[in-house]
C-alpha cells in the first residue's frame, strides 16, 4: 500500500494496528500501545408525528501511546493513510521527549494481559438491519402511544430511536492484541401533560438494549412514559422535615454512581474521596453488597478486556457494608501499592482512565410495594435535579420531585423541594432494598429506602 492510498475497512485489522506499534518501537519508543476505533451512530426524533431530527454519522480513528523509559505521550488521528500514520508516530515521539518522568507510568506487566473467552453477546446485526423508515416508525409509534394514553397529554418533547455500533482493536508492544464489537439501540418518549387550569408537567420513559429484539415495544414504552407524566400533575410543595425517603430505581442509580466515583482510583490516590484509606473498613450497612462485573453477557458495561488489555472480572467492592475494593487501572494501582482491577477505560488520546463494568447494588427480597407499605409518612423520590454531590466530604444535596407517601400509599405529587444528607450516613441508613434490579445502563440499583435525610421545602 502506498503512503497516500485509501485505507478500506478490510485493511484495518489486528495486524494493521499491531504494525503501528512496531513502527513506534522502530522510531525509538521503549514501549507502545495503539488503539483503533470505528463506529456508526443513528438518531431520530419525531415530535407530534413529524421528523424533527435525523442524524447518521460514522467515525474511524487511531490513537497511539508511546513510552521512553518513565516518560509517556499520546497522539490520535483520523488520517489512516501511510503518511497519516507516520505523522501520528512522529508527533508522539516529539512529545514524549519533552514530557516529565513519572515513576508510575508504563504498560502492565506481560503476565497480566488477557481476554475473556467466549461470546459476551455484545453485538447483534439486527440493530442495523432495520431500514431508516422503520427506525423512524419506531420513534413515531413510541410518541403516538404516549399521546394516546391520556387526554391530558396534548404536547410532546418527542419520541426517539437511537442505534449505535462500534469496533475497537487494541495492541501493545508486550504481545497483547484484542478486538471487540458492540451494538446498542434505544427508544424513548417525553410526553407533556396539562391540567385544564394550566398546570403542566413532563416526564419520560425508555428502553435500551444490545439487540432490537430485546427492546420493549414502542407502545409499552409510550404508555409508561404517559403514566409517569400524568402522575406528576397537580404537584404541591411540602414543609421542611425529616422523613424516610424511598428512591425509585432510576434515582437510586445516581446515588450508586456517586459511590462509584468515590471508589475511583484517581479520586482515591489524590485524597479527594471520602472513601480514601477506608479499605477493609465498614462504611455501609450490613445489608449492602455492591458488585462491579465486567463479565456479564449482554451487559452495557461488559467487555472481554479492559482499556489496557487486562481481562475484565467480577469483583465485590462493598461486601455486607465492608469496603473491599477500589476501581483501579494500572497507574492508580501503582500509586496506591495495589493491583489493577481490570477497570482501565481507553479513549483515543491521553492516558487510560477508569470505568466501571456493570456496577450494581445486590437486590433485596421486598417488592417496591412492600417497602412503601411499611412507611407511615415519607417521600418517594422520582427525580433529582442538578449536581449536588461533594465526593471529598460526602455531602449530598439535590433539587427533587416525587410522590408523597401516607400510610404506605402514594398520595399526591410533590415538587420544588431539596433532599439533603451525607453519603457516609446514607450508606449506613439504607433500611430497605427492593427486589426490582433491572439493567437499563451499566449502573443499576433497585428501589431503596433511606432514613434520616432532610427535605427542605416551605
Amino acid at each position: 500500500m502506498n503512503s497516500t492510498a485509501t485505507v478500506t475497512d478490510s485493511t484495518i485489522d489486528q495486524e494493521f494496528v499491531a504494525g503501528i506499534v512496531t513502527k513506534a518501537l522502530r522510531a525509538g519508543a521503549s514501549d507502545a500501545e495503539a488503539i483503533f476505533a470505528e463506529g456508526d451512530e443513528f438518531e431520530t426524533l419525531v415530535r407530534l408525528g413529524q421528523v424533527e431530527q435525523l442524524k447518521e454519522a460514522g467515525s474511524r480513528a487511531i490513537g497511539l501511546r508511546v513510552f521512553q523509559g518513565l516518560r509517556t505521550a499520546s497522539t490520535s488521528s483520523s488520517d489512516l493513510t501511510g503518511e497519516g500514520i507516520k505523522r501520528l508516530i512522529a508527533g508522539a515521539m516529539s512529545l514524549v521527549r519533552v514530557t516529565s518522568e513519572d515513576p508510575f507510568v508504563g504498560l502492565p506487566e506481560r503476565g497480566e494481559f488477557g481476554a475473556l473467552s467466549g461470546d459476551l453477546d455484545l453485538y447483534y446485526e439486527d440493530v442495523y438491519s432495520l431500514p431508516v423508515a422503520e427506525r423512524i416508525e419506531y420513534a413515531r409509534r413510541t410518541e403516538a402511544a404516549a399521546m394516546a394514553a391520556d387526554e391530558r397529554i396534548q404536547n410532546s418533547g418527542g419520541g426517539s430511536f437511537d442505534a449505535a455500533s462500534g469496533r475497537k482493536i487494541l495492541a501493545n508492544s508486550r504481545g497483547f492484541v484484542g478486538e471487540s464489537h458492540r451494538t446498542s439501540c434505544s427508544i424513548a418518549a417525553q410526553p407533556i401533560a396539562q391540567l385544564p387550569e394550566g398546570g403542566m408537567q413532563r416526564d419520560y420513559w425508555y428502553s435500551s438494549q444490545r439487540s432490537l429484539l430485546l427492546l420493549e415495544s414502542p407502545e409499552a414504552v409510550g404508555q409508561e412514559a404517559a403514566r409517569r407524566t400524568v402522575r406528576r400533575l397537580g404537584a404541591r410543595k411540602i414543609a421542611t422535615q425529616r422523613v424516610p425517603l424511598v428512591f425509585s430505581p432510576e434515582v437510586a442509580r445516581s446515588i450508586l454512581g456517586a459511590i462509584g466515583g468515590a471508589i475511583n482510583g484517581n479520586a482515591v490516590y489524590r485524597g479527594s474521596s471520602f472513601l480514601a484509606g477506608k479499605l477493609g473498613e465498614t462504611v455501609g450497612g450490613a445489608n449492602l453488597t455492591i458488585i462491579d462485573d465486567g463479565t456479564m453477557p449482554g451487559g452495557f458495561g461488559s467487555a472481554s478486556f479492559d482499556g489496557e488489555g487486562l481481562p475484565t472480572r467480577r469483583k465485590v467492592v462493598l461486601d455486607h457494608g465492608v469496603l473491599t475494593s477500589y476501581l483501579l487501572n494500572t497507574y492508580t494501582a501503582r500509586k496506591l501499592g495495589l493491583q489493577s482491577t481490570g477497570n482501565a477505560s481507553r479513549g483515543l488520546a491521553g492516558a487510560p482512565g477508569i470505568g466501571a463494568g456493570n456496577f450494581y447494588l445486590e437486590p433485596g427480597t421486598k417488592t417496591p410495594e412492600e417497602i412503601l407499605a411499611g412507611i407511615p409518612k415519607g417521600l418517594y423520590v422520582t427525580e433529582l435535579i442538578g449536581h449536588g454531590v461533594n465526593l471529598v466530604t460526602g455531602d449530598y444535596s439535590h433539587g427533587a420531585s416525587g410522590l408523597w407517601i401516607e400510610n404506605g400509599e402514594l398520595t399526591y405529587p410533590v415538587e420544588e423541594i431539596t433532599v439533603a444528607g451525607n453519603l457516609k450516613e446514607m450508606l449506613k441508613n439504607i433500611s430497605q432494598i427492593g427486589n426490582d434490579l433491572i439493567f437499563r445502563s451499566s449502573v443499576a440499583c433497585p428501589t431503596i429506602s433511606i432514613e434520616g435525610m432532610t427535605i427542605a421545602g416551605e
